[in-house]
């Protein structure tokens, strides 16, 4: 697929986003903007998050993009793709189990550090550009996609649960607190705690479970047209 082909579906996925803000906003409008959530969510995943699996703009991107290329900062660029993933990945797991569903994380499960090859639990933000390079050096680049995939599963099973009610439950500080307990955010970071305790389950669908995931896949895409 061509960048100018990606570009399309780019501004289709920034007209949905408008369009699932307002739906989610209106109770009587709760599953028509639920499908659209999932349809939004599926194609800023690969493909496999999906049953049956459909178009993805996350593969679109990625298609092509070595493993070299992962791991770089560009000239004008604050971060690696590696680093994108990965925090796209840790801020959705971190709302999406902690803060909504009040489970377990998947990075805690299943040995995934490990596989990853990594020790970092945050969402890296507090990272400067040495420590991302560093960051993605270590990083196994296939297991990375894959907790990324993993994370996507499992918030589309916590969003299957949801009623209309649930969307605008505030978030509880017990839950802000295994927050802090289990190291997700560092205190460099503690704007993106705050932003966090303020929202209720369907700002955090929007931010970070589809919205968030927009706005860095736009940023691999700026580094990909990059790389040429």
């Amino acid at each position: 697929m061509s960048i100018t082909s990606i570009d399309s579906y780019r501004r289709l996925c920034n007209h949905q986003q408008t369009v699932l803000r307002e739906l989610l906003q209106n109770p009587s409008q709760f599953e028509q903007g639920m499908r659209l959530f999932f349809t939004q969510h599926a194609m800023l995943h690969s493909a496999q998050v999906a049953e049956p699996p459909t178009w993805s703009f996350e593969d679109a991107v990625l298609a092509g993009v070595t493993e070299e290329q992962y791991r770089v900062i560009l000239k004008g660029q604050e971060h690696t793709i590696a680093w994108l993933l990965w925090h796209m990945a840790r801020c959705e797991d971190i709302t999406m189990n902690l803060l909504v569903a009040g489970t377990s994380q998947v990075l805690l499960q299943d040995d995934w550090l490990k596989k990853l090859g990594v020790n970092v639990v945050d969402t890296g933000n507090a990272m400067n550009q040495e420590e991302i390079l560093r960051f993605s050096e270590q990083i196994d680049i296939p297991a990375l996609r894959e907790y990324r995939l993993a994370v996507g599963k499992r918030t589309r099973h916590i969003a299957q649960g949801l009623t209309a009610v649930d969307l605008t439950r505030k978030i509880e500080p017990t839950r802000m607190e295994l927050v802090w307990q289990q190291g997700a955010i560092v205190e460099e970071s503690r704007s993106i705690a705050d932003y966090w305790s303020k929202r209720d389950v369907k700002g955090l669908l929007l931010m970070p479970a589809s919205r968030h995931l927009l706005t860095h896949l736009n940023e691999v895409l700026e580094i990909k047209k990059a790389l040429g």
